[in-house]
């Protein structure tokens, strides 16, 4: 992987960890928010219950399904219902909303991408041929990229939905632990869950790239990257 692309993915990602931090500081700092802190998140999800809580998990399902990043979700999780709670909803939200799109893409969508992206999906369709799940893991590992494009690729493809699903959940969890951590930290003013969170968050992300390393010379695994990282699909045969 060149280095302007590692930069590339760094960035996007600190981005995501930036934007995190300014709105929770917001929502329990700033007094224009204060209102919504309180009156919307005791009200209608905090404190109502199990009825809050599968309309938290009913909206970020649906948001998720068309491209919500899944690290905000799990962050307002975890700011909205503390670290546990909050991972366990979010992963579920996130979970529901890749079946969603990847079924969305497998019976409505499919034939499209297949005519109008014919070479990427047949390098993408080898990519999964062996080990999908484990492959699948490796692609939720990394910091970046749009959780939409990757369902609805997956979708398009011969991959098997539930070694699909496993893989997600598997490598959502570890940036859903440390961006629900770090909406807990803000939520509680805890500085010390916040450093933890963000150190993590660096220390995944490095992992995360090292395994790339090990499986970019696969073309299934660079057509992803490519996509997700592009910000726009390319109209010609090298690009998706």
């Amino acid at each position: 992987m060149s280095s302007s692309k590692q930069a590339t993915w760094y960035k996007q990602g600190v981005g995501v960890l930036v934007f995190c931090i300014v709105i929770g500081l917001a929502l329990s700092q700033l007094d224009f928010f204060s209102s919504f802190n309180e009156a919307w998140i005791d009200r209608d999800i905090r404190s109502n219950g199990v009825i809050g809580e599968c309309y938290y998990v009913l909206v970020f399902s649906l948001l998720t399904a068309i491209g919500a990043p899944r690290q905000m979700v799990a962050f307002l999780g975890g700011y909205a219902f503390g670290f546990a709670l909050g991972l366990a909803l979010a992963m579920l939200a996130t979970l529901i909303g890749c079946i969603l799109t990847f079924f969305a893409s497998r019976f409505v969508f499919r034939p499209f991408i297949h005519r109008k992206y014919s070479h990427k999906v047949t390098q993408i369709d080898g990519f999964f041929a062996s080990k999908p799940m484990r492959k699948t893991i490796i692609i939720r590992l990394l910091p970046v990229g749009s959780n939409l494009l990757t369902n609805l690729l997956a979708g398009a493809v011969n991959i098997k939905p539930t070694r699909f699903f496993s893989g997600s959940a598997i490598g959502y969890l570890p940036q859903m632990i440390i961006f629900a951590l770090l909406g807990k930290g803000l939520l509680i003013d805890s500085h010390w869950k916040i450093v933890i969170s963000i150190m993590l968050f660096f220390i995944s992300s490095y992992l995360s790239f090292r395994i790339y390393q090990n499986y970019k010379k696969q073309g299934g695994l660079e057509a992803i990257v490519n996509t997700q990282t592009q910000p726009k699909f390319a109209s010609d045969g090298d690009g998706l």
